[in-house]
């Protein structure tokens, strides 16, 4: 496959989304959007071109660096007992290399992709994965815990530019095609977490847990070049938004924004169970009586990355209004899957459904909420990627350090019931939200329609262009176009 190429692009990239420098929480659903209730695809929002269709080629490239840029995240998961043996960490305390990177990564979401709305997409990736490169190479030559954990939450602040390219994928895309593109940039993600562990444990079959990340740094540094001659080129005219106030509004989107907020819950419910297991799958089946090696441990990854793969059509279910469904399902499965997760060490058949049953419920939930997201303001897509994100780096870090604090003192049962219960409060969160709705629509106002929900900033000017009932509301992405409001989605 030849490398893809775009022509210069000029346009603005401001994050107010047009080249006026309007309101950074500027509102959605008004006249100018789609039936649904969502702004139509707009480049001056983005800075980026209008395009029919995404090329094939460019969507698997940003595929590509997403997945080998988080795997930088999760090489340590099959190898934590080999560092831990390296550097004299307890069993018990040995989540901590897998805590301070999520921690690095959260800083990251927190204060570097928000940098997305403001600055040049395209430089703003690079430069972040050529500092990623010589942060690998300090991890690889580490000599003492002072230097390996730093660095390791460096290169987490570093590896966030997954997110930005997300964003960048999705600006990129036309709205009927979003879903099926994010969904498949975010299945990178998902593969590359997962490919990670199989491909961190063939390196240190024939080399050492060092030898991982100089790898890697390797590759890394002929990906930079292959994005720097690909990725499409933009002029930027300044932003009228000042850091800091970028940096509130991304607080702000969470106060005015019902459907961020409980997607939010989902993600960090979901990737903390997603977390208690491959953070603590290594340990028992290292242990007798599997005594497997990494090698071979690194291989269910390729397992996890099938069930992955699998959920990819459920960024095209969100896009023809089934995300609500999807994410019930999903969860529900999420739940399920620690049932036979929890026969691994009598049987690995069994832990095989359990891995494909889990990853494909996480997978599917995250990429539908990616695709309901970033239809709620197209000039802050960086802003809503890094806010959503946020939560899942606390969940993916809560769960990695509980999950060998458990293991330690209640083995692998007490790792599954922990699993299990962080799963199904994710399924109770999502069934709550959708009661109050329930209740709502049973209940129509005395003027007969159902009234619209609090919470939502509104742009003054923009109010009077929206359908009576619908000022300030953003209509379901899930369900059909209607005329008729509804209360906030979930």
């Amino acid at each position: 496959m030849g490398t893809p190429t775009a022509p210069p692009i000029h346009g603005s990239h401001g994050p107010a989304g047009d080249p006026s420098g309007g309101s950074a929480l500027a509102p959605v659903g008004d006249s100018s959007g789609d039936s649904a209730g969502y702004p139509r695809s707009d480049p001056a929002s983005s800075g980026l071109p209008a395009l029919r269709s995404l090329p094939p080629s460019l969507v698997v490239l940003l595929a590509v660096a997403c997945g080998m840029s988080v795997a930088n995240v999760y090489y340590a998961h099959p190898l934590l007992d080999a560092i831990a043996e390296s550097f004299g960490i307890s069993r018990g305390a040995m989540g901590i290399v897998v805590t301070v990177t999520q921690v690095g990564y959260g800083l990251g979401l927190f204060l570097l992709v928000p940098l997305g709305d403001i600055l040049h997409r395209r430089r703003l990736i690079v430069t972040q994965m050529m500092l990623a490169v010589g942060v690998l190479v300090v991890v690889g030559t580490a000599s003492s815990r002072l230097v390996l954990l730093p660095a390791m939450a460096v290169m987490g602040l570093l590896a966030v530019v997954v997110q930005v390219l997300v964003a960048y994928a999705a600006a990129l895309a036309p709205e009927h095609q979003r879903g099926q593109v994010v969904g498949t940039v975010t299945s990178g993600v998902v593969v590359g977490i997962l490919l990670s562990r199989t491909l961190a444990g063939a390196i240190a079959e024939v080399g050492s847990w060092r030898a991982v990340y100089l790898t890697s740094a390797a590759l890394t540094s002929i990906l930079v070049v292959v994005l720097a001659r690909a990725l499409p080129r933009q002029d930027h005219h300044e932003a009228p938004l000042p850091y800091g106030r970028l940096l509130r509004s991304t607080v702000e989107l969470f106060v005015t924004e019902p459907l961020l907020r409980a997607r939010a819950i989902l993600a960090l419910c979901s990737f903390a169970a997603f977390s208690v297991l491959w953070s603590s799958l290594v340990l028992p089946l290292s242990a007798p009586p599997l005594s497997l090696s990494h090698g071979v441990i690194g291989l269910f990854g390729l397992v996890g990355a099938a069930g992955a793969l699998s959920a990819v059509r459920a960024g095209r279910l969100a896009d023809r209004g089934l995300g609500q469904a999807t994410t019930g399902v999903a969860l529900t499965l999420l739940v399920v899957s620690w049932l036979p997760i929890g026969f691994a060490r009598h049987s690995l058949l069994s832990l095989v459904v359990g891995l494909l049953l889990l990853d494909l419920a996480v997978q599917a939930v995250h990429v539908t909420s990616q695709s309901l997201i970033y239809r709620i303001d197209p000039a802050a897509r960086s802003r809503l990627a890094g806010g959503y994100m946020v939560f899942y780096s606390v969940g993916s870090a809560a769960g990695s350090i509980a999950s060998t604090a458990i293991y330690a003192r209640a083995g692998w049962t007490g790792v599954c019931l922990l699993g299990a219960a962080i799963s199904a409060a994710g399924l109770a969160f999502w069934a709550a939200t959708l009661a109050p709705r329930t209740r709502r629509e049973r209940s129509p106002s005395p003027t007969g329609t159902r009234s619209a929900p609090r919470g939502r900033l509104v742009h003054p000017p923009l109010a009077a262009t929206r359908p009576p009932g619908q000022v300030g509301e953003a209509a379901e992405p899930d369900e059909p176009p209607r005329s008729q409001p509804l209360s906030s989605p979930v």
